[in-house]
């Protein structure tokens, strides 16, 4: 008679942590989540899901301005407004930020109401105006910040931190879930009394995008034409921390009878 063997185990053992050599990055190694061995009439898969995480220092920054300006007069409203953000941008390049890494995303002119009394009455208008500025330099985050908010901002509106070498944390995170894979999946083989054969099908999964970015708490307004703004930024230091790079994988081996 064949022989009918299944074994199913759930749940995530922790495992300890290994500290690489050269960048000092940190890897972290989360045990299966997911282990399921099956051998129905000699013939067996076992599946696995996966996940390991790295660490890494983000080198660079992303920051997102805003100007905000009120008047009576529309017309002079965007006018206070086109010469803030003339200001800003002629700061931006003159410290070697490329214009492709400059864009203003959005912008909007709005009418502004005294809601008092039983009828509303038109008091002026507002304009503002967003400016997001990628690929700079960790060094020129805290001199950008301030001086930004000299030249024309009066809002700071989110600041996110990333790694120029985000993708081959995430390739080194992905050998390194396929290995632990393969670690496991032979132990496991091996108690079960068979022995681990050749990968059948492997799916990556879990990929967030978003985990590019790390988006710092702080933010900054002020009134339109205030200078609080500047000095609330003039000192401020950058402190990153670290970003996880994680990568999870699903993989099914076949079984083989043990020689």
């Amino acid at each position: 008679m064949k022989k009918r063997v299944a074994l199913i185990a759930a749940g995530c053992i922790a495992a300890g942590s290994v500290l690489l050599s050269g960048c000092a990055t940190e890897v972290k190694a989360t045990v299966p989540n997911v282990i399921q061995v099956q051998n129905l009439e000699d013939e067996g898969t076992i599946s696995m899901s996966t996940s390991e995480m790295v660490k890494v220092a983000p080198d660079m920054a992303r920051i997102v301005y805003g100007i905000a300006t009120e008047d009576t007069d529309a017309e002079k409203c965007q006018q206070a407004n086109a010469e803030k953000l003339s200001g800003l941008l002629e700061y931006l390049k003159g410290q070697g930020v490329a214009e492709t890494s400059i864009a203003t995303t959005d912008f909007s002119l709005n009418p502004m109401y005294d809601w008092s009394g039983n009828k509303r009455r038109l008091t002026g208008y507002e304009m503002r105006t967003q400016v997001e500025v990628s690929d700079v330099a960790l060094d020129q985050v805290g001199s950008l910040l301030s001086q930004g908010v000299a030249a024309g901002a009066n809002e700071i509106q989110s600041i996110s931190y990333y790694s120029s070498t985000y993708d081959e944390a995430y390739a080194d995170a992905l050998t390194r879930a396929v290995e632990l894979a393969k670690t496991r999946a032979a132990v496991l083989a091996e108690a079960s009394g068979q022995e681990l054969g050749s990968v059948i099908g492997i799916e990556e999964y879990g990929d967030r995008q978003e985990g590019r970015y790390v988006t710092s708490n702080m933010s900054m307004k002020s009134a339109p034409g205030a200078g609080a703004a500047e000095e609330a930024v003039m000192d401020m230091g950058v402190m990153p921390g670290e970003m996880e790079v994680t990568a999870s994988i699903r993989i099914e081996f076949d079984l083989l009878p043990a020689q």
